[in-house]
């Protein structure tokens, strides 16, 4: 049997190399301070591998037109096994992708690794570098939610800044006059997926062969010491790093969910963009420039930085040093890290009210939309009484008490009242205490429950607290008597359906305060909330459903 393998493996190695290859690969000779600092090339490689991956699992249930994607994104969320976190390890893996190729770049830059000969080395990763931004901006655009609508039409417009190009970049964007529409889309998700993979890949590809063509850089005083081979300390070493890297990245799938908005509106004028968080000082830089100054920050700065990183090593020529002695380099990577943190941290605390308030997630179910206010009230009252301790809804719950979506223990509201007054009365036998509400809140509770069926108990458990909050602020203010919410309530006054297309959030709590300075002859009295219920309040009506 071992005679057969060997044959085989001599065969296989005769007709292909592929053994051969394995064997070169793992017993290369690397300079003897090789180590951790140099895990961050595989890594990349292996984040690469892993956005790949990922984003063909998800193009197997994306539609790739504008409200199609939306929708299908939604079904991968809400529907496709493993979909979230599919969705999740792609969307961070960006991010982190985006992180470990900076620190490959800042790595060899503070080693001075693109002296000669690896000029050529330097100016692949440059590249590579641009590709993975490049990632980063087209895929911002495939949810096709309000947030990637509006980061997608600054975006454009910053390009066409350009002096003289800007007008072609845009129309290349398929963008003329900075609008977004399905030319947009085509051409950002062809990029995406058609375009930079394959031209990663061969990037990749030529940046693997140059270094193993000129080797690792040694340290400066390394070259009278042995070498040490690839495998096995370096080996492990990659194969670390790389797991504790998708160790990170799966938890970041697993425990931050990534938000979906509503699906992209274009008339929704008072949205404010954000980009990704690794964006955010470019977005800052804008702030610092205005009027006929813009294309300095739009333009000159960032081409500046990309013409400085690719004239490095062209411009230091000097002999390797220790990366203790390279202070130049050290002094240029700590003010671009206080620089980005500081322009990152001022755009985060200028960020305006109305972009940080509360929003929708609609990766999630969101049945609960369409419930009347007094049933999300309901919703409030029945997590306060923790039902769930007893009874099943949705996901949740203990089998002590009866499942809550079956049909067949729903009685009238009337009968559910009393049933929560006396429940040992009205069921023999019962262990479950008496509920202490009011009947207004219990009458609510009754309609939240009635409400409940198998198909609708896990959208309606997700409502999130802001929303029954709110809700509940509404109720305990009579807004049904005058105002009509998915269709429950009196007409006296406008109905709130859509509010958020219509005025601000600082509008509307203006005008709780005082109806009458901003809509004079209205009969609505003033409302003095307290900031916590005004921020409940406002944030239930702004996700009310058109």
């Amino acid at each position: 049997m071992k005679r057969s393998w060997a044959e085989l493996t001599e065969w296989l190695d005769h007709r292909t190399g592929i053994q051969t290859a394995i064997r070169q690969f793992l017993y290369e000779e690397i300079p003897a301070s090789s180590g951790w600092h140099q895990v961050f090339g595989s890594v990349a490689i292996f984040l690469f591998l892993t956005q790949a991956f990922t984003g063909v699992l998800l193009a197997f249930n994306y539609a790739p037109t504008p409200g199609d994607a939306y929708n299908s994104l939604r079904y991968i969320l809400t529907e496709l096994t493993g979909g979230r976190l599919i969705r999740g390890l792609h969307h961070w893996g960006a991010s982190m992708m985006i992180v470990i190729v900076v620190l490959h770049m800042v790595q060899v830059l503070l080693y001075g690794a693109y002296k000669k000969p690896r000029e050529t080395t330097w100016l692949v990763g440059v590249v590579l570098l641009v590709v993975t931004l490049a990632y980063g901006l087209t895929g911002y655009l495939l949810p096709w939610d309000n947030r990637a609508y509006w980061g997608t039409v600054v975006t454009t417009r910053i390009a066409g800044l350009a002096p003289v190009l800007g007008p072609y970049i845009q129309r290349l964007m398929g963008s003329g006059g900075g609008s977004v529409g399905v030319v947009t889309f085509a051409r950002f998700y062809g990029l995406h997926v058609l375009l930079l993979p394959p031209a990663t890949l061969i990037l990749i590809g030529l940046h693997v062969y140059l270094v193993r063509k000129h080797g690792v850089a040694p340290a400066a005083g390394d070259e009278v010491l042995p070498n040490q081979q690839f495998y096995p300390r370096q080996a492990f070493r990659d194969t670390v790093a790389i797991f504790i890297a998708f160790a990170v990245l799966f938890l970041m799938a697993v425990l931050v969910r990534v938000p979906l908005e509503q699906l992209a509106d274009p008339t929704d004028t008072s949205y404010v963009p954000r980009p990704e968080w690794y964006l955010l000082f470019l977005f800052q830089t804008l702030k610092l420039f205005s009027g006929p100054l813009e294309v300095v920050g739009a333009v000159v700065l960032p081409g500046l930085a990309m013409l400085a990183l690719v004239l490095v090593p062209f411009i230091d020529r000097s002999q390797m040093v220790k990366v203790t002695r390279r202070t130049v380099a050290m002094a240029f990577v700590t003010l671009g890290v206080i620089g980005w943190t500081g322009l990152t941290a001022a755009a985060v605390m200028s960020t305006p009210k109305e972009a940080t308030a509360v929003a929708v997630d609609y990766s999630a179910p969101t049945d609960w939309m369409q419930l009347s206010p007094e049933e999300m009230a309901g919703v409030a009252y029945f997590r306060q009484e923790n039902c769930v301790s007893c009874h099943v809804v949705g996901e949740h719950g203990n089998k002590v008490g009866p499942d809550l979506t079956r049909i067949t223990i729903h009685k009238d509201a009337a009968w559910m009242i009393q049933h929560f007054k006396r429940p040992s009365a009205m069921m023999p036998g019962s262990a479950m205490p008496p509920i202490q509400l009011s009947d207004v809140q219990l009458n609510s509770l009754a309609a939240f429950l009635l409400k409940l069926n198998p198909n609708n108990a896990t959208a309606l458990d997700n409502a999130p607290e802001f929303a029954t909050q709110g809700a509940l602020v509404y109720q305990a203010n009579h807004c049904g008597a005058c105002h009509l919410v998915n269709g429950v309530g009196m007409k006296i006054g406008p109905p709130l359906n859509g509010l958020a297309k219509r005025q601000s959030r600082s509008w509307v709590e203006d005008h709780f305060a005082d109806p009458q300075k901003l809509s004079p002859g209205s009969i609505m009295p003033p409302y003095k909330l307290s900031p916590k219920d005004m921020e409940a309040l406002t944030s239930y009506l702004f996700a009310l459903p058109d």
